[in-house]
Parts: C-alpha cells; structure tokens; sequence
C-alpha cells in the first residue's frame, strides 16, 4: 500500500511524457533478483510475482493496455503475454501482427506483442518498423523473460513493441532492418557486420518481390546498437552502393538464463 501511494506521486510528476513502460529498467531489477535468488521456491514465480507487481504499478502511473497477436490457433501468446503483464492489464487479441502494430501506432495499445519472426512468414511484420517515422512502434522486450511455465501451444517466443526505445542493460540483442539494391549471399552480409564489430546472431530475410521492393534482412546482433552508433557507419562503408539502408527496429534485454545461450529469431 505505501509502494502504490509512492507510485501515484511518480505518475504525477511524471506527466506529460508519462513513459511508463520502463523494460530494460524491468529486466535489470529482475536480473539483480535473481542474482541473489537461493533456495527451493522457483525464480520463475518469482518473476512472475515481481511481474505482476511492476505492470500494476505502472498501470497505477497512467493508461496501460496490451495489444496480443493471439489467433484462436496460438494462444499460447496470450498466456505468456498474461504471465510478463499480469492478470489485471487490458489485454485485446488481434488476428494480425499488423494489427498490433496499428494498435500501438495509434495509441489505442501502450504495448503490442508480436510473434518472434520466422523464415518462411510470407508477408514479416519486422518490415512495416524500418523507417524513421516516431509514430512507428521499436521492439522493446523478448517475452517470455524468465521461462514458459504452463502457456498454451507450442513454443514459439514474442517481441514486444511500444513506441519508445529500447534501452540498454549491460547484455542486450539488437535487431537491424537491412534493405539492398540486389541480392547478396548471407555470408556477405555476416562478414560485412562483423568487419564493422557488430556480431551477428541470426538472420531473416524477404525477398521484397511482392513489392517491387529491394531483398530486405533482419538481422540480430549481439549488443545494443543505435543510429548514431558508429558501426552502422563501417558497415555501410563495407557493403558499398548495394546498400540502401541500414535501421536499427529496437531489441531486447536478453532474458534470464540465456546469456551463455543466444536466443535465435
């Protein structure tokens, strides 16, 4: 009760740019409790204690509802979706992840959950995030966070997205939208990212062709990347005129237990 009174003092001072969404500030505090974390009772509930606590208290600080892709084939979305959010924050399941991206854009969601993209998804919702637009939402959080406990389906994990920047935690992954003028080998652009000090982790690719488009790539790398970083830069001097863009669409703390072991897209 002191902590909710505490809270509705920072929500106040907090407006008007009220960003209540903290993640990576989320992700730190449940690290540093799992650093510390002994004996029999499972970190899992844990998190999920702490979870449930955190989105309350941000709801506390101002308006918070949750967007889900959640078709009636993939509910296992909207269970872990509940697990990372807590029981009391609106959540609307949507058929699309371009649903949840409109949700987030206009300000109807605070937050939208996205599945983590696949190879052969024929129409990838990463590419509708590359541009610069500040209306257009950047992925936040990797969810689940700390495990899947006893969610529906199978075992497909999500991004979050919201319309602030991912923020840096000491152990992060970043995801970069890559456009060319033409086709080019994986392998090209690994040793182009990596000449230029980004380490690569995975990648996805599109061909554009539906569009008329140029190939586009998203690629993970293992740190936390900005514009302004400077290996963006190298990059783009390694891959020469056959680049078009390079657009960093947000990333994620790495969740617990997978430092050693790089989550792949």
């Amino acid at each position: 009760m002191r902590r909710a009174q505490v809270v509705e003092l920072v929500g106040i001072a907090k407006r008007p740019d009220n960003q209540i969404v903290r993640p990576g500030r989320e992700a730190t505090i449940l690290r540093r409790l799992a650093a510390r974390h002994t004996g029999p009772f499972p970190m899992q509930v844990l998190a999920r204690l702490w979870r449930e606590m955190i989105a309350t208290f941000s709801r506390i600080q101002g308006p918070f509802a949750i967007a889900v892709y959640a078709p009636e084939d993939r509910r296992g979305f909207w269970d872990i979706s509940r697990d990372h959010y807590g029981s009391s924050i609106p959540m609307t399941a949507v058929n699309t992840p371009a649903a949840a991206i409109r949700a987030v854009a206009d300000g109807t969601a605070t937050v939208g959950v996205v599945p983590m993209p696949e190879e052969d998804d024929h129409d990838p919702w990463w590419r509708y995030l590359m541009n610069q637009d500040p209306k257009t939402p950047r992925v936040v959080a990797s969810l689940p966070f700390c495990g899947r406990g006893n969610a529906r389906g199978d075992d497909r994990d999500a991004l979050a997205i919201a319309l602030i920047q991912h923020e840096r935690t000491g152990d992060d992954r970043t995801l970069l939208g890559i456009e060319l003028t033409e086709d080019r080998s994986r392998g090209r652009l690994k040793e182009a990212l990596e000449a230029a000090g980004l380490t690569t982790v995975s990648f996805r690719s599109w061909t554009g062709r539906e569009t008329g488009g140029g190939p586009l790539h998203l690629v993970e790398v293992a740190d936390y990347v900005d514009l302004q970083d400077k290996r963006l830069a190298a990059f783009a001097a390694n891959m020469g005129d056959i680049l078009l863009r390079t657009t960093p669409i947000g990333g994620y703390a790495v969740p617990l237990g997978s430092s050693s072991d790089p989550k792949k897209l």
